[in-house]
């Protein structure tokens, strides 16, 4: 549990009341009351308040913010304020400025424009978040501690090249380890003194973004700008740890984002927080994909749904209203995947700047007499009722699929073979045939132990860290089934090719080598033809392509051949028994319907089977408490949906029995607890 200060699922967002007069607070109040919300994330913004100049720091509005708060019933996810430096910062030291990828020093505005690397931006931030820590370690409104906000942005200045020199040091020890990691003889590039070393950006190595000369520097500074924003998140939480250590601390991350490593970061928060900000067209299943991603960084532990918008954003192209049931639909997919809150960005609408068209729930005409305001007040009475019965329940998924940053950043920087290639678009794939047949899923990271799952997935595991190849081959041995996919064991953790034969470290396991690999164009299509008749619901010919391994078997069996060019009758789909277990290798980004049919085949040979029969717009999962077991069931669908399933229970939603079968209307939402 979180806290068991309040044993709820707590409910609440982000509130800013100094952006408004005394006057509204009072309304702010009751209505918070009316809406059941019993948390408040406050002070996020608010460092330039608190201090206004170098030697001074102004408590009093704070105080009695919390004071109020609490008086009328609200609790407080206290910020550090961190996110966005004060203007006399800036101006007195402007070093705490990023420099940006053109190599422009920024001047003073924005968020996020602190230069993580800046000794005197880390001196100030520290100390704010020991005074404040100090201050309210008595306060019992306070919760949880909120470190900054959705760190992230990377920095080129003078000292961050000076901290990533010393950071390379600390990594490879010695100049000659560096230049054979990176592979500098080619196009002359070898070191002799660490102060050559410049980052890579607009310009030296890098244009465009992810097109580097060199690979192996810039992964090395995607991994440096990682570890320097942590640094500094570490920094104020140690500083905070000091004074309540009995508090959990968070910082809110964002779900896919792609510039920080969340495994890396995940083991220094006490709890995962995340912002989830989907689009109008975002695949569902991509959104239950992050959420179990989110819930993964800590190996299933609960996580905090720290803002979503009540119903609209103001930062797409085109900023759609949540359609009636959609906010609530999308809170308790949260709920469902391991949320144990639902709090909002924001709890009034600004009345300026930027964020003053994003949602709220309380919108500028300031009362509650809004239909946006009457789903929140619904909702906040709907999880009172529930009070702690979820809390702390856990995934009981037996099907992982990996996902890794540092391998992300290696796709993404590659020179080849194709542009179309995208790392969490081939994940989603896979998630997504599982999710279509309402398999629970669990996303973890490549250090995590496997021997807990029986279906393991990896896809395009293009880069294989020291010591991954060993454990794939141990947990298939044991018993379990390793599934991975075309761009698979090609490098190191250096962007190094393995020599000897793609798929390089994983070749044994495997069973196979390949040859060359082909880059099809978006309208190029080959085909996967499946060979052999006795593997269950795979049959026929699929689509193929983006990539297309050129695959020579060893130990391997084959399972389906290419079905056109010159490559015609080569092998596309191959399974290895490997010990007790076996090993799956497709050498091409399939048709959806293939990765339904293979990866439901393998999981019905394992018993894993669908939680219901139910229509695809139906979204099923389970989270499990003791000897409970708590069925989701999601309508996403426009139309009403008939749901079957084995084991009866009780709605806790409804308090109507479900007896193995329930009719949910379109963007309905029902929570069965069933005796596991």
């Amino acid at each position: 549990m979180i806290n068991d200060k309040l044993p709820k699922i707590w409910y609440g967002g982000d509130y800013n009341p100094e952006q408004w007069d005394a006057d509204i607070w009072a309304e702010d109040d009751r209505m918070f009351k009316l809406a059941g919300i019993d948390i408040a994330t406050i002070n996020v913004f608010s460092w330039a308040l608190i201090q206004p100049d170098e030697h001074t720091y102004d408590f009093t509005s704070l105080d009695e913010t919390i004071e109020r708060l609490y008086r009328n019933g609200v609790y407080v996810c206290l910020a550090t304020g961190t996110g966005a430096h004060p203007a006399w910062m800036a101006r007195r030291y402007p070093e705490v400025l990023r420099t940006d990828y053109h190599g422009r020093k920024r001047k003073f505005g924005g968020r996020h424009n602190s230069n993580p690397n800046s000794d005197v931006y880390r001196r100030f931030a520290k100390t704010l978040a020991g005074k404040l820590a100090e201050r309210y370690k008595d306060y019992p409104a306070v919760l949880i501690w909120h470190i900054s906000n959705e760190y992230g942005g990377y920095d080129y200045s003078e000292q961050s090249e000076a901290a990533f020199r010393v950071w390379l040091q600390a990594r490879y020890g010695t100049l000659e380890a560096l230049n054979k990691a990176w592979n500098t003889r080619f196009w002359g590039h070898t070191f002799y003194d660490w102060e050559e070393i410049v980052l890579p950006n607009a310009l030296s190595e890098e244009w465009d973004g992810n097109r580097t000369n060199f690979q192996g520097i810039s992964l090395d500074f995607r991994r440096f700008m990682s570890d320097s924003l942590l640094e500094c998140y570490k920094l104020e939480y140690d500083e905070i740890k000091k004074h309540t250590p009995h508090i959990p601390i968070t910082t809110n991350l964002m779900g896919l984002y792609p510039e920080l490593d969340y495994f890396k970061w995940a083991p220094h928060l006490d709890v995962i927080s995340w912002d989830n900000y989907p689009s109008f067209d975002t695949p569902v299943s991509l959104t239950a994909m992050t959420h179990d991603l989110m819930r993964g960084l800590r190996q299933g532990q609960p996580f905090m749904l720290m803002e979503q918008t009540p119903s609209q954003q103001n930062w797409q192209p085109i900023n759609s209203l949540k359609r009636p049931g959609v906010m609530r639909l999308w809170s308790y997919q949260a709920v469902a995947r391991g949320a144990d809150t639902v709090m909002f960005f924001q709890l009034r609408r600004s009345v300026g700047a930027c964020e003053k068209y994003h949602g709220a729930v309380i919108e500028h005409v300031g009362h509650e007499h809004t239909r946006v305001f009457r789903e929140c007040a619904a909702l906040g009475a709907e999880l009172g009722r529930l009070g702690d019965r979820l809390l702390d329940a856990r995934s009981g998924a037996r099907v992982a699929i990996l996902f890794d940053w540092e391998n992300r950043w290696a796709l993404d920087l590659s020179s080849g073979p194709t542009v179309r290639l995208k790392y969490v678009d081939e994940v989603h794939k896979y998630y997504d045939a599982l999710f279509k047949q309402h398999i629970p899923v669990d996303m973890i990271g490549v250090e995590d132990e496997l021997g807990q799952y029986e279906i393991v997935i990896a896809p395009v595991l293009y880069m294989v860290k020291p010591g991954f190849a060993e454990r794939a081959a141990a947990f298939a041995a044991a018993g379990g089934t390793f599934v991975t996919t075309f761009f698979s064991g090609i490098v190191n953790e250096s962007d190094i090719v393995t020599l000897g034969g793609y798929p390089g470290e994983l070749r044994k396991l495997l069973g196979v080598w390949a040859e060359e690999i082909d880059a099809l164009f978006p309208e190029q299509k080959n085909s996967i033809v499946v060979k052999d008749k006795g593997q269950g619901r795979l049959s026929g010919s699929y689509d193929c392509g983006i990539l297309c391994d050129l695959l020579h078997t060893e130990s391997a069996h084959v399972v389906a051949e290419y079905g056109s060019d010159f490559y015609a009758g080569m092998p596309c789909v191959t399974v290895n028994r490997f010990g007790e277990g076996e090993a799956w290798y497709v050498a091409s980004s399939p048709e959806p319907a293939f990765l339904e049919d293979l990866l439901g085949q393998l999981c019905e040979d394992r018993g894993i089977l669908p939680l219901v029969s139910a229509p695809a717009d139906v979204e099923a999962t389970v989270r499990v408490k003791g000897e409970e077991r708590f069925l989701f069931l999601l309508n996403h669908g426009s139309e009403e949906a008939s749901v079957r399933f084995d084991t009866g229970g009780i709605d806790l939603l409804s308090g109507e029995e479900a007896a193995g079968q329930v009719r949910i209307p379109s963007k309905g939402v029902a929570i069965i607890a069933q005796r596991s």
